[in-house]
């Protein structure tokens, strides 16, 4: 489905840019691969939380966390706050965070 030409995260100054595709009021939190979108492939969550006060932004971003290994405080919501997609700031090594994405969505890089 996506190739190496069309990714769900660009590199940042400090870090990478995901894209994201929510679907609140799921039965449960979790990635499920990659969606094509009208802003370009992204990522597929699903969350329990209600898009309410901002619950499924934060379940949001804790699954992300989850599924990538690395500590919920290194991810910022940066854009979409109430769109179904949205585009997270991961902190980090670009590089080593655009192949952790890529390895665990099962993409080419």
């Amino acid at each position: 489905m996506t190739s190496g030409a069309a990714l769900p995260w660009t590199r940042a100054k400090e870090g990478v840019i995901l894209r994201v595709r929510v679907t609140p009021k799921s039965s449960k939190d979790v990635v499920e691969g990659l969606e094509d979108t009208a802003q370009g492939p992204a990522l597929k969550v699903r969350v329990r939380a209600v898009p309410d006060k901002g619950a499924a932004n934060a379940a949001v971003v804790e699954t992300v966390a989850d599924w990538l290994g690395v500590p919920k405080s290194t991810i910022t919501l940066v854009g979409g706050s109430t769109a179904r997609v949205k585009s997270l700031a991961i902190a980090g090594n670009e590089a080593a965070l655009g192949a952790l994405i890529a390895r665990r969505a099962g993409v080419q890089e």
